[in-house]
């Protein structure tokens, strides 16, 4: 019989963020899907309430999700639901979403221009984490990081990260801001990271733990497909049958895919716990990952991603799903 978590006795654990002066919670609230509609909002709110009573501070947006939608919303919560100071709020820029044919971008003009959207669709007059969403390879580095010092001095940012990242952009964006003293430095980087990809173990992770950086992992639960809801088929309801998020949720469902979910469900099942919480509570503890971002469709959603915080996988079964869900490595890693 499945055990029977009560979320509201769960007390997050807090995590230092690379070498900065933070501390976030190790899961955060990912907000992609939420929108400025009456039930949208709705949802929001109950589900920050829910993330802030179980002791979430890390909440993650970006300014293209849902084209800004997602920062209002967050700019509308904020002081009702949760007071400005109880939040670690991670936003992102670099991605355009405007029809202009260059859809990186990472220019002084666009950053600029991005930090005050940002700034003022969420009220507040800062960021706690600034993330470049993307590397952009049409713009040289130098211009890039100056904006994130600019950033970061003028009091709108207070630590800076990057996202989706390789291993050697990560560490010559690095190498970059601790050439000369006074460059802020970068504390995070954010990537997708899950039992499903962890592609990020050959060269990413190693050079954030060498740097001390913190790891955010978006997707932990593999894009929703590591809950088990597509194990006997397709719900009507789900992500994998919707026109706007089939490609998204799709990209894992295949055979080598199909063997992990059934890895983490026989995990589950001689635990009492669900496949989710399984594969929430792997990545959560991977070396390395300060924050694991879970986003769900409402608050009941989220209550079964909180309860894998009282979840610590025994080290046979960690060995197990490690071993099920190894990624190819070859030469140069191995060699």
């Amino acid at each position: 019989m499945r055990r029977l978590l009560d979320v509201t006795c769960v007390v997050m654990e807090r995590r230092p963020l690379g070498r900065s002066g933070i501390e976030v919670s190790s899961l955060g609230l990912g907000t992609m899907t939420w929108t400025t509609d009456e039930a949208g909002l709705e949802d929001a709110a109950a589900q920050l309430q829910t993330f802030v009573e179980a002791g979430g501070t890390l909440v993650d947006t970006a300014d293209v999700f849902g084209q800004g939608a997602s920062e209002a919303v967050i700019g509308q919560l904020i002081g009702k639901i949760a007071a400005r100071s109880q939040l670690h709020i991670a936003t992102k820029a670099g991605v355009r979403t405007d029809g202009a044919p260059r859809k990186r971008d990472t220019s002084r003009g666009w950053l600029m221009r991005s930090l005050e959207g940002s700034l003022r669709r969420l009220g507040t007059d800062y960021i706690d984490l600034w993330i470049l969403h993307v590397y952009d390879p049409d713009t040289p580095l130098e211009e890039t990081m100056s904006v994130l010092d600019a950033a970061v001095s003028s009091g709108k940012v207070r630590y800076v990260g990057l996202s989706n990242h390789t291993g050697w952009q990560t560490a010559r964006a690095f190498a970059w801001q601790s050439a000369w003293p006074g460059r802020t430095p970068i504390v995070a980087n954010q990537v997708e990271y899950s039992l499903l990809q962890r592609g990020v173990e050959r060269e990413v992770l190693p050079a954030c733990l060498a740097l001390e950086m913190g790891v955010l992992a978006w997707s932990p639960l593999g894009r929703g497909v590591l809950t088990g809801k597509y194990r006997f088929g397709r719900p009507a309801d789900s992500r994998a049958v919707s026109a706007q998020w089939s490609r998204f949720a799709g990209v894992y469902l295949d055979e080598r895919s199909a063997g992990i979910v059934e890895a983490c469900a026989t995990a589950a099942e001689g635990l009492g716990v669900s496949p989710l919480e399984v594969a929430l509570a792997w990545v959560r503890d991977q070396p390395g990952v300060a924050s694991a971002i879970v986003g769900a469709r409402n608050a009941t959603q989220l209550r079964a991603s909180l309860a894998a915080e009282q979840l610590f996988l025994p080290p046979e079964i960690r060995l197990a799903l490690d071993d099920v869900s190894a990624p190819t490595v070859g030469y140069p890693e191995s060699y």
